[in-house]
């Protein structure tokens, strides 16, 4: 009988962890699907049935916020992973608030979003990913003129 040995995870020689570069990866994409496919869809398809009863379906445009949300979500995504991803990370945490956007995403119909928000909050308790945001220097905002 063979006997198994374990093998030694690979180290990135201190540079970023995979768990908060898959955060980054993750967190680009999913603000793009919401920018794109969710909150446009949304917006089309409002103002599709606008057009389509002659604008009876007017009150329909103003009391449905739904793609606002998508929209100002996908925004915030990607900004916060444009943070993230440069080496070293230019954030001293990953916003937990935007975890929690991305499962209330759902009113929406962001699938992705959940699934996102969910990983996000397993990955930004690690504590690799902890001590990893605890290591990097963030320079303070510049104060304004």
């Amino acid at each position: 009988m063979s006997e198994y040995q374990a093998v030694p995870p690979i180290s990135q020689g201190g540079g970023k962890p995979g768990k908060v570069q898959a955060l980054a990866i993750m967190t680009l994409i999913d603000g793009i699907l919401n920018i794109v496919a969710v909150g446009f869809g949304w917006g089309i398809g409002i103002f599709s049935v606008v057009l389509g009863t002659a604008g009876i379906g007017f009150p329909m445009l103003v009391c449905c916020p739904v793609p606002i949300y998508a929209i100002v979500l996908g925004i915030l995504e990607i900004v916060v992973a444009a943070k993230l991803l440069p080496e070293p990370a230019k954030a001293n945490e990953f916003p937990k608030y935007l975890a929690v956007m991305q499962i209330i995403n759902v009113i929406s119909g962001g699938i992705l979003s959940i699934v996102t928000g969910i990983l996000a909050l397993v990955f930004a308790n690690d504590p690799e990913v902890v001590s990893y945001f605890a290591s990097v220097p963030v320079e303070p905002p510049a104060e304004p003129l």
